[in-house]
């Protein structure tokens, strides 16, 4: 149950302001690290700082749901959510300076179809990845401890799914509305739209929900008002206000949602490919020669430069 979930109590907080917070402090320990060669006038044009890097984020989430949409076989929206959650996730506690989100956004939709038991074989996965699907495999593999470990191994997930069939279903039982299956499509785009923002990080996946349906009969010009304070919540109206402000504050944030602009992101990318921690490119010597002793001992040589021309960034989801 999520009361009790290490969601609840490890990956949900308390506003938006914690999150930048977090965000932030990542951000300048980055540069902490990475700047000692940088005049302090420099940084501000070298490395991105913390709205840059929201936006870049941003811009890999709409690559992360365009990849499961085109996914074959049909990827569950189970695994979406989950891949989104692991995603907002890793990077409340990583820079993208230092961990490049083209690598980890692939990494976290396949450890998603683990954890969701969607059972594909890496090399069905990889087959969805345009490029060199040899070394997107490499990738994935070499970063899903990685992940694992900065996710804390607190793999579970729990989306707003399961409460939005609970809801439907009690809907048809007890309101007096007619045909809810007509919510369905208004309801999935509301969650789809809502995993843009930064809702499954701060509210339960149970009001995230109910937005959604409310959100829906909205749409439809019904109104089930009457079903929430009369029914849902008969003999618990003291619960209401807090649930109405998280409900308006859910909806709000959907609303407001804004696609980044597609030219500042260019931008971005550009100076995060000069900016970004090379030990951590699998383009970089630097990076090969760290994998090259991590696998290789006395009695195994792996030629690495044989490889050393071959595109690496085969996970770059813009294309």
């Amino acid at each position: 149950m999520f009361p009790l979930s290490s969601q609840k109590k490890y990956w949900t907080f308390n506003n938006e302001q914690h999150l930048n917070e977090l965000r932030k402090k990542q951000n300048e320990k980055f540069q902490e690290t990475h700047g000692e060669a940088e005049a302090e006038d420099n940084k501000l044009d070298y490395f991105l700082d913390s709205s840059e890097e929201r936006l870049l984020l941003k811009q890999y989430e709409i690559y992360l749901n365009d990849f499961c949409r085109r996914f074959e076989p049909i990827m569950p929206k189970c695994v979406v959510g989950t891949s989104f959650h692991y995603f907002k996730r890793f990077y409340l506690h990583n820079s993208p300076m230092d961990f490049h989100p083209k690598e980890i956004l692939a990494t976290c939709v396949y450890l998603a179809c683990k954890v969701e038991e969607f059972n594909v074989s890496i090399g069905q996965f990889v087959n969805n990845i345009k490029g060199d699907r040899n070394k997107a495999m490499d990738i994935i593999l070499s970063s899903e401890m990685l992940l694992m470990q900065h996710l804390n191994y607190y793999l579970t997930v729990h989306n707003p799914y399961r409460p939005i069939e609970g809801f439907l279903i009690d809907i048809k039982t007890r309101s007096s509305l007619t045909n809810a299956e007509r919510l369905r499509q208004h309801i999935d785009d509301f969650i789809e739209k809502s995993f843009f923002t930064d809702a499954c990080l701060l509210y339960a996946p149970s009001q995230i929900a109910l937005a959604a349906v409310l959100h829906a009969a909205s749409r439809e010009q019904e109104n089930l008002d009457s079903y929430v304070t009369d029914i849902l919540f008969n003999g618990a109206r003291e619960k209401l206000p807090l649930l109405v402000e998280a409900i308006r504050k859910i909806r709000l944030m959907v609303k407001q949602y804004e696609i980044p602009a597609r030219d500042k992101v260019k931008t971005i990318e550009k100076k995060l490919e000069k900016c970004r921690n090379q030990e951590n490119n699998p383009d970089s010597e630097i990076y090969k020669e760290r994998m090259r002793k991590m696998f290789c001992d006395d009695d195994l040589e792996i030629d690495l430069q044989a490889n050393s021309a071959a595109d690496m960034s085969v996970l770059n989801m813009s294309h």
